[in-house]
């Protein structure tokens, strides 16, 4: 009867998840397993390709697999060891789920870069099910594999065979970057070590330094070239004496089947566009705006919740706790919905002539990544907070005085040595949330937030505690400076223990920050702005709120450290001190 009403279902043109949502509801999985020959009722599971652990990586070999399928993911597990054309080097993930299908299994040499090898899906999903892509899209997994015959586009230029240059990985998680500017032109004599152009990736902007050396003697992608894959050749070197001039351009490879997909584009379509997945649209009216915010993005109907509020009322924990029972993921956004299954008329519709201009303006590959972890950091982490105000002008006079004897320093700076001392006094802040576990750092690195054209990056000012005044104030004036020109190492903006968001020089006077994970706090800081206080006098006061990880850090911890801190401020002489411990521990 199941296969029947699944064969009819099918010839009747009824949208896949439809029909998934009425099978399930209507049979027990179990039962209608033997109709599962199509992968209409699979998972569709998140790609893991073969990375570029190193700039100049174009291929590698699978040593070992470290995790199998139906093993649990978390951020920062290593998957497996990779054969790069330097080391053997650990593939790290930043995704979190579950391991589902391995398709290159070890041992499996010259993988191309940006080549399928595994298959993810989030937990809580089958992983078992999951829909496994077409072999085209995977990397070949044993040596006697048929390869697709390839064609190539005919070669241009010279007859002297070039050293191919192509687009560098220069992180982790890079897959595409744009080229920003090249520093060597056509002609140009290259050596190992030597910067060949700037490359925008979705940390910074990295100098891509190459192991070659010879004669740039072809640039195939300019200045301002966006979007390039990394893999994607770039630029074409000749050994030294050669003629550059002469330089052969490789044509591009084509297998056939991307010739015949190619030629299906090329095609008019003619199909009407099919029916759109029918959802169920809930109404979030009546609740507050956190828990209307996480109701719609896990696409839950707030009733079937029980409140535990005043009269209950729906509370933003009750949701959470929700969540995490039924392990329950981020929904997309619905493209479009239909009342029915009926087929839907494509529309062309024409732009106003007239109305309000706008400008589009392209996010940058930084600003996608920021986006991306901080709407994770906000979801998934239970933000806590706590303020404090100091009383800022003894440190006001102090700076006054430091100047009047030839030494600037900023209030931040001085902020800045004070949570780092505060961090000391107050380990337990001081901490990383990393597989469920609190790990307590041992130095008190501070990551400061700066803004530059490119999005926000927090350079890194390692052992803050042992560093005098002056030290930070240079280290903080260099670290942004090249912040804000994109060139930062990765050492210098990726680690820290805690971080400082400063506003105060634009005059707002309190907020509140997103943690940056793995980090457990981040202290957001205002302006000093004056009052009258209880003795009649003016007094300025400045704002700061700590926002922490609730599962790292408890309240009593997170005020211990906030009183800390005020002291540190109200008496700041002692941040001129520096003991000799972590003194040693600097220059060491």
């Amino acid at each position: 009867m199941a296969t029947s009403l699944f064969r009819t279902a099918l010839k009747g043109g009824l949208h896949k998840n439809y029909l998934r949502k009425t099978l399930r509801s209507s049979f027990n999985l179990e039962k209608i397993l033997c109709i599962h020959t199509s992968s209409l009722l699979n998972v569709k599971g998140q790609e893991i390709n073969m990375p570029s652990l190193s700039p100049t990586m174009t291929e590698g070999n699978i040593v070992k697999w470290l995790k199998k399928e139906g093993d649990k993911i978390s951020a920062g597990d290593v998957l497996c060891e990779i054969q790069t054309d330097k080391a053997v080097m650990s593939f790290e993930t930043e995704e979190e789920g579950v391991l589902a299908k391995i398709l290159i299994p070890e041992d499996t040499k010259e993988i191309k870069v940006g080549s399928l090898i595994a298959l993810m899906v989030a937990e809580g999903e089958d992983w078992k099910s999951v829909e496994i892509p077409d072999a085209k899209g995977v990397a070949p997994a044993a040596s006697n594999a048929q390869e697709e015959p390839e064609e190539s586009e005919q070669s241009t230029g010279g007859n002297t065979p070039g050293i191919e240059l192509t687009m560098p990985s220069l992180s982790p998680t890079m897959s595409e970057g744009t080229i920003i500017k090249w520093h060597k032109q056509p002609g140009d004599k290259v050596s190992a070590g030597d910067v060949l152009c700037d490359i925008q990736t979705d940390k910074a902007v990295m100098s891509f330094e190459t192991e070659e050396e010879g004669t740039l003697a072809k640039i195939l992608l300019g200045d301002d070239s966006k979007d390039v894959k990394v893999g994607d050749l770039i630029a074409l070197m000749v050994a030294e004496g050669e003629d550059w001039n002469d330089v052969k351009v490789p044509g591009k490879k084509k297998t056939k089947s991307s010739v015949a997909k190619e030629e299906d584009v090329q095609k008019p379509k003619v199909e009407s566009q099919t029916s759109l997945e029918p959802t169920t649209r809930y109404s979030y009216d009546g609740y507050s705006p956190a828990v209307r915010s996480l109701l719609e993005l896990y696409a839950i109907d707030g009733s079937t919740i029980k409140g535990t509020g005043k009269q209950g009322k729906l509370l933003k924990g009750d949701v959470l706790k929700h969540v995490t029972e039924k392990q329950l993921s981020i929904k997309p956004p619905r493209t479009g919905e239909t009342s029915s299954l009926k087929s839907v008329t494509p529309t062309i519709v024409s732009r106003p002539t007239k109305g309000p201009s706008y400008v589009d303006i392209p996010l940058t590959g930084m600003r996608l990544t920021i986006a991306k972890r901080l709407t994770e950091s906000k979801t998934m982490i239970p933000h806590a907070y706590a303020t404090a105000e100091s009383n800022i002008d003894s440190l006001l006079g102090l700076r006054k005085q430091l100047k009047l004897a030839g030494i600037n320093v900023s209030v931040n700076d001085f902020i800045i040595k004070a949570v780092a001392i505060a961090l000391k006094q107050c380990p337990l802040v001081n901490c990383h949330y990393v597989k469920d576990k609190v790990v307590l750092q041992q130095t008190s690195d501070i990551s400061v937030a700066v803004a530059t054209e490119a999005g926000l990056i927090t350079p890194i000012v390692t052992d803050a505690d042992g560093k005098a005044l002056d030290e930070i104030s240079a280290e903080i004036k260099e670290l942004a400076g090249r912040a804000r020109i994109g060139k930062l190492q990765l050492h210098e903006f990726q680690g820290g223990s805690f971080t400082i968001s400063n506003l105060g020089m634009f005059d707002i006077s309190e907020f509140s920050a997103i943690i940056n994970p793995p980090q457990c706090g981040i202290l957001a800081v205002g302006s000093g702005r004056p009052i009258i206080g209880l003795n009649g006098k003016p007094q300025t006061i400045m704002t700061a709120t700590l926002s922490y990880d609730s599962r790292a850090i408890s309240e009593s911890a997170a005020s211990d450290f906030l009183e800390t801190l005020q002291g540190l401020l109200q008496m700041p002489a002692s941040l001129l001190l520096t003991s000799p411990a972590a003194k040693k521990r600097v220059s060491n």
